[in-house]
């Protein structure tokens, strides 16, 4: 897919989300309709989904498309470990070469993973999208899941 064609797939999922999150301020039910318009609107996209934050340093899974995830995973551990820690998104075009990647599925080769933080710089979450294609994610995959999940952290802070 073309940069311009992945960009305008993007604009499509951007709409139909905040129409059917207009109001919403329950943030599973938000995750779960983000992650379903995501997963459906890329056939590169093999693992779609969330990990909130629980406790201090440690994520548990939310709603997300594809087959299972990791249950949990600390801060110290993995790319979404990482993007939650660091509070950076983690862009990875091969997995394998991640120090200290967590192999929840055998199909996944790339990953993308962007934290989710309020406007007060709370972190409520990391969007977690795996790729079963090596270098799936690129800076037009990193600029519209970021604005997506500034979006997500503005509905449930009521702003």
């Amino acid at each position: 897919m073309s940069p311009t064609d992945k960009q305008q797939v993007y604009e499509a999922v951007s709409q139909r989300v905040e129409a059917l999150i207009a109001g919403e301020t329950d943030l599973i039910a938000i995750m779960a309709t983000v992650a379903c318009e995501l997963h459906r609107a890329f056939d590169s996209f093999d693992w779609t989904g969330f990990y909130r934050v629980v406790a201090p340093g440690l994520l548990k899974i939310g709603p997300y498309q594809g087959t299972h995830g990791c249950l949990t995973i600390p801060f110290e551990r993995g790319v979404c470990g990482a993007a939650a820690r660091l509070r950076q998104t983690q862009v990875v075009p091969d997995v394998r070469q991640f120090p200290g990647y967590i192999a929840c599925s055998s199909s996944s080769q790339s990953e993308i993973v962007i934290p989710v933080i309020t406007p007060d710089g709370t972190l409520l979450a990391v969007l977690d999208i795996d790729s079963d294609r090596l270098a799936a994610f690129d800076e037009v995959d990193r600029m519209n899941l970021e604005k997506i999940c500034a979006g997500i952290a503005a509905a449930y802070s009521g702003g």
